[in-house]
């Protein structure tokens, strides 16, 4: 999971009003129940001690939700007498959950957000392909790459006229062609894009084409989709639901991969996991409060890991104003140059350093082998910042 997008929380200083909703149920007594809802919302912040300014501007933001959303949740953080992210959530959190703290309480977002990986899909034909960028975001279109190959007529029987045979060799060459085009387009776009996985649609052998000829790294991570084409009317629910497969396939497999990584450098931070091309080597894993927490300060974890069981992620930590300004003890903090340490929940304040440090954060479900108590880290190569 991509964190990058709770950087404009940690901009301003807090204290910050975190509500977490239900926005499921779209039922006839739904003005009653979001009445009923603004008003709990309220006394809970007002209870909490959330100042008169915070409160309000998060009542109005309720107040102003006229039709239910398509999202299972929602998930709101306020600060200063401004909603500064109104999120969607993929999974409902259940009942209303509000907290006034000098963090914004975003740890459960690791498990309600449902983050899928972002792709590029690719619709190819004979003269061509278009482009699209899928992330939390939604679909939206990147380019077209398109060849000048004439249209042969569909079928590849060996045809009996001469003539014939140089036309079809022509579109058969002009093909080829296109398909380098596009091939090349995707390896231009694949940077840019962010995207870790790339679907390609479209008809069997246009779509082969295109992948044989892309460097083995992205040939890697490209899927073929069997459904799905440039032609209106071509089979786009059957498409989304293979997108949504091998997005949830490919998140899957990294979790896997980075848990294999934490399993094998567990218990001895600072060693060697294995040897890479280039001499480097994984620095190993971080487990525990103080471990993870030293981690992210130094800027040394390449993943969190978040798990579902385990009291560490409640533990208390002390904080200062900027996202390394994070300790054990509060002594700690007062060395880092911070007069007047806080304290906060280990899981929200190491999700702060992770997101303004581009650091990846993963929840580890229940049934998994992950982090004993609940926290724990990969750290990164050597010779990383």
């Amino acid at each position: 999971m991509d964190v990058g997008f709770l950087k404009p929380l940690f901009d301003r200083p807090g204290p910050w009003a975190c509500v977490y909703l239900d926005t499921s149920r779209a039922t006839e007594d739904a003005p009653t129940r979001r009445r009923l809802r603004e008003r709990f919302v309220a006394g809970q912040l007002t209870a909490q001690g959330a100042d008169s300014r915070t409160r309000e501007a998060v009542v109005s933001r309720l107040a102003g939700e006229r039709a239910a959303t398509a999202s299972a949740g929602r998930a709101l953080f306020a600060a200063d007498g401004e909603v500064v992210l109104d999120l969607p959530l993929a999974a409902s959190p259940g009942d209303v959950v509000t907290s006034w703290s000098p963090l914004p309480r975003v740890a459960p977002l690791a498990s309600l957000r449902g983050e899928w990986p972002s792709c590029l899909v690719a619709y190819v034909d004979r003269t061509g392909a278009d482009l699209e960028l899928r992330d939390e975001g939604g679909a939206r279109p990147v380019c077209r790459a398109t060849g000048r190959a004439p249209r042969g007529r569909g079928h590849r029987s060996v045809p009996a006229d001469r003539y014939e045979w140089h036309y079809r060799n022509r579109v058969e060459n002009g093909w080829e062609h296109t398909a380098d085009l596009v091939a090349e387009e995707l390896v231009r776009q694949w940077p840019d894009s962010g995207a870790p996985l790339l679907v390609l649609a479209g008809d069997p052998r246009e779509r082969r084409a295109v992948r044989d000829r892309l460097p083995e790294p992205l040939r890697e991570r490209a899927v073929e989709a069997r459904h799905g084409s440039r032609a209106p009317g071509s089979a786009r629910d059957l498409l989304e639901a293979e997108i949504d497969h091998a997005r949830a396939d490919h998140a899957r497999a990294h979790l896997e991969a980075v848990l294999d990584l934490f399993r094998a450098g567990r218990g001895r931070p600072g060693g060697h996991i294995a040897t890479g091309h280039d001499g480097s080597a994984p620095s190993g894993a971080a487990e525990g409060v103080p471990a993870v927490v030293e981690a992210l300060r130094s800027h040394q974890a390449a993943t969190l890991l978040l798990g579902q069981a385990g009291g560490d992620m409640r533990h208390e930590v002390w904080i200062g104003p900027g996202a390394d300004q994070v300790a054990v003890q509060r002594a700690q903090v007062r060395a880092l140059g911070v007069s007047a340490p806080e304290p906060a929940r280990a899981d929200d304040a190491l999700m702060r350093s992770a997101a303004v440090a581009d650091t990846e954060v993963l929840l580890v479900p229940e049934g998994l082998s992950g982090p004993a108590g609940g926290l724990g880290a990969v750290l990164r190569w050597h010779g990383q910042g």
